[in-house]
This record gives C-alpha cells, sequence and structure tokens, in this order.
C-alpha cells in the first residue's frame, strides 16, 4: 500500500530495538519476532510492546487529524493490525525466555522499552509522511466497519435464530386460533 517500509530502529536502556513495517491489500497480519536473533514464534513481550505502541501512535495521530469521533471508538488493535507485515527484533544482554525451545521472551522491560521507542518513531514518520498515513488510516477504518458489520449480521442471525421456529417461548405464545372472532 505504501512504497517505503516504514523502519523503527535505536537503542533504550541497552536494548538494540529494530523494526519493519509495511502495510498491504491482504486481511490477515504477519509479524515475526526475534530476540537476539531466535526467532520467537510465540511473540513474548516484545510483540506485546511493538502491538501496544503501533496503535497508540495510529490512534494518536488519528485524533490530531480530527478524525471522526464515532469512527475513533470503534478502532480496536485488530483493525489497526489487519494488512500488516512486521519484523520485530531486539537485542539484549540478559534474555529470558519462556519454555526450553526459546519460543517466547519474558523479559518485562523490554515490553515498555520497544512501546515507547515504536510510539515515538512512528509519530515522527507519520508528521512527515501525511499521505501514506491517510492510506493506511483508510485501510484500518475500512477494517472498523467490515468488523462492526460482521458483528451486527452475526447478532441478526442469532436473533432471527430464536424466533424463527414460528413459536414464542414461554408466557408469549402465539396464538392457536385462526378465527378472528
Amino acid at each position: 500500500m505504501h512504497e517505503e517500509v516504514i523502519e523503527v530502529n535505536g537503542e533504550k536502556q541497552g536494548v538494540t530495538i529494530d523494526v519493519a513495517i509495511q502495510y498491504n491489500r491482504t486481511y490477515n497480519e504477519k509479524i515475526f519476532t526475534f530476540a537476539n536473533n531466535i526467532n520467537t514464534r510465540e511473540g513474548g513481550s516484545h510483540l506485546a510492546g511493538f502491538k501496544a505502541g503501533l496503535t497508540r501512535a495510529i490512534k494518536q495521530y488519528a485524533t490530531q487529524t480530527k478524525m471522526q469521533k464515532s469512527d475513533l471508538d470503534k478502532l480496536s488493535g485488530e483493525d489497526v493490525r489487519e494488512g500488516l507485515t512486521a519484523i520485530v527484533s531486539v537485542k539484549l544482554p540478559q534474555p529470558q525466555f519462556e519454555g526450553q525451545t526459546k519460543t517466547k521472551l519474558g523479559n518485562s522491560e523490554v515490553k515498555g522499552l520497544v512501546e515507547n521507542l515504536t510510539y515515538e518513531k512512528l509519530s515522527i514518520f507519520f508528521e512527515e509522511n501525511p499521505k501514506e498515513i491517510k492510506i493506511i488510516l483508510e485501510k484500518i477504518l475500512e477494517a472498523a466497519r467490515a468488523r462492526e458489520a460482521a458483528r451486527r449480521a452475526r447478532e441478526l442471525t442469532r436473533r432471527k435464530g430464536i424466533l424463527s421456529d414460528n413459536s414464542l417461548p414461554g408466557k408469549l405464545a402465539d396464538c392457536q386460533e385462526r378465527d378472528p372472532a
């Protein structure tokens, strides 16, 4: 959806953080995470920090651009990540992995570091590239509307399911007589 890969990189408290982000026209998210070049398939604190920072940066930008409040309230992290491909890599001196297979990073302090750096750098990127963030925001709003429409359709189907067997529950029983008198 945008030519340039969005890069976020920096160092905070001895932790090196590198993030690459690209939105595409698909509907699923692909986020790959690494800690000290070890693939952490189950994510961990760096993934949680990235998701929080990304959502916060986009919601903040949407608020600054005076987006409609009704649309802004509907936005969720799931909508923000629809069509996202990202790589999150952290290099830290004392990694703590959960489990024997090292598939999940457990360092709790990494979450805040990744979230703050992601938020700061993305806010700067959005200010410098309003055309690209506008395209991304349109996709996010479309995702929110689609999610809301799907929820309404599910509710409508469930309501019809209760009343569709042509008999009302309990005391609301339909009349059995056909004669109007």
